[in-house]
């Protein structure tokens, strides 16, 4: 017995604390201005630029640089301004934009760092980086190291004499490689509509698988009360409507809540679904009433990843359609991997209420507090 609730807290992958935060992707655009100049606005957390901490990080504290880092994030912006300095021409020589295939030298124009703030989300500052640029140019391509991490990249044309811009569509790079050539003999250069599902459907996935671990926690206490498929696939769908709902409502801008509060909010609510597993022998029709009004907070949640990438004007509803294909799949898949490793195998022994449901929803609720005193605490 003791054996399969190893096994259990294992899958799970929360019996280790878990602070800070998880470094998010840069996002980089670049402006190319008609009278012959261009400027790369990169958004990223300089803490982990000077500390190498990267997308192969899930948690900031699994990197061997966490202390230097977590220094780093409640340093005064004049202060980490000077420590990013010693790190400016290493990044210049890194980073490239290449224009018709010949490298643009840039320099730094401006750095702009905010105030520690909230900790527990990462602080973002802006460096930009300027040049000129010959107006015979017809493409650019941009490359941002893996040693910097994963980065979003897009590019405008501004011609502001006769007030004419446009945004192409967003490049998603990953794996150290670099973007595609962006044109520049067009206003605007639509991506595919099939690229656009499948960014979509990438980044609504691995938001809950691996990135979700609130959402994975959550999922996980929704599969222990009801190990039957059919009510759970009902709760699950609930939670997809809601979230689905309240994440087209924040991205137009009807709602808005800041990550200080849904943050806690979200890890309250993981708290609450394992306490009713402990106390709630069977499952009331009242869940899912319950599910879906934890689905519109935690859609909340999913707005804030979208929010940093904004979403396509002219195929808003796809990529909104597709995003949350993304998160059903993942969630679909972390229910898959619960089953075949506890369900399949002992949800029909007397024990299993015993020696799975209480004990993972134990952890779970835990986990779910912990989570919450830490967040109120930034």
């Amino acid at each position: 017995m003791k054996r399969l609730f190893i096994i259990f807290l294992a899958f799970s992958g929360m019996t280790s604390p878990v602070v800070a935060d998880v470094v998010k992707p840069a996002l980089v655009e670049i402006s190319v201005y008609a009278e012959g100049t261009v400027q790369v606005e990169i958004r990223a957390s300089l803490e982990a630029l000077l500390t190498g901490i990267n997308a192969q990080y899930k948690n900031t504290q699994d990197a061997p640089t966490a202390d230097e880092y977590d220094e780093f994030r409640v340093m005064p912006p004049e202060e980490l301004r000077q420590q990013f300095l010693t790190f400016q021409k290493d990044m210049l020589e890194q980073l490239s934009l290449k224009a018709d295939g010949l490298p643009v030298v840039l320099s730094v124009e401006s750095i702009s760092i905010p105030e520690a703030g909230y900790t527990k989300v990462p602080r973002i500052s802006t460096i930009v980086l300027g040049s000129e640029l010959n107006r015979s140019v017809e493409n650019l391509q941009w490359y941002y190291p893996e040693r910097f991490g994963d980065n979003a990249v897009r590019v405008r044309q501004i011609d502001e004499v006769n007030e004419k811009w446009h945004w192409s569509e967003w490049q998603w790079l990953r794996s150290d490689q670099s973007s595609k050539p962006f044109s520049l003999d067009e206003l605007f250069t639509r991506q595919p509509v099939t690229d656009v599902i499948i960014s979509y459907m990438v980044i609504g996935f691995e938001h809950i698988v691996p990135k979700g671990s609130d959402h994975i926690l959550f999922i996980l206490g929704i599969f222990l009360l009801s190990i039957k498929m059919k009510p759970l696939l009902w709760q699950v769908t609930m939670f997809t409507i809601a979230h689905t709902i309240t994440l087209g409502l924040s991205m137009n801008g009807v709602i808005s809540l800041p990550p200080n509060i849904v943050e806690p909010l979200i890890a309250l609510s993981i708290a609450y679904v394992g306490i009713e597993n402990i106390f709630a022998k069977h499952l009331h029709k009242s869940r899912l009433l319950l599910v879906f009004c934890f689905g519109l907070l935690h859609g909340l949640g999913f707005a804030g990843v979208l929010a940093d990438f904004g979403m396509p004007d002219d195929d808003f509803v796809i990529a909104l359609i597709s995003f949350n294909v993304g998160v059903e799949l993942g969630q679909l898949t972390v229910i898959l991997a619960a089953f075949l490793a506890v369900g399949l195998w002992f949800s029909a022994r007397p024990w299993y209420r015993k020696v799975i449901i209480i004990p993972g929803s134990a952890v779970i609720s835990v986990v779910g507090l912990l989570w919450t005193f830490q967040r109120l605490g930034g």
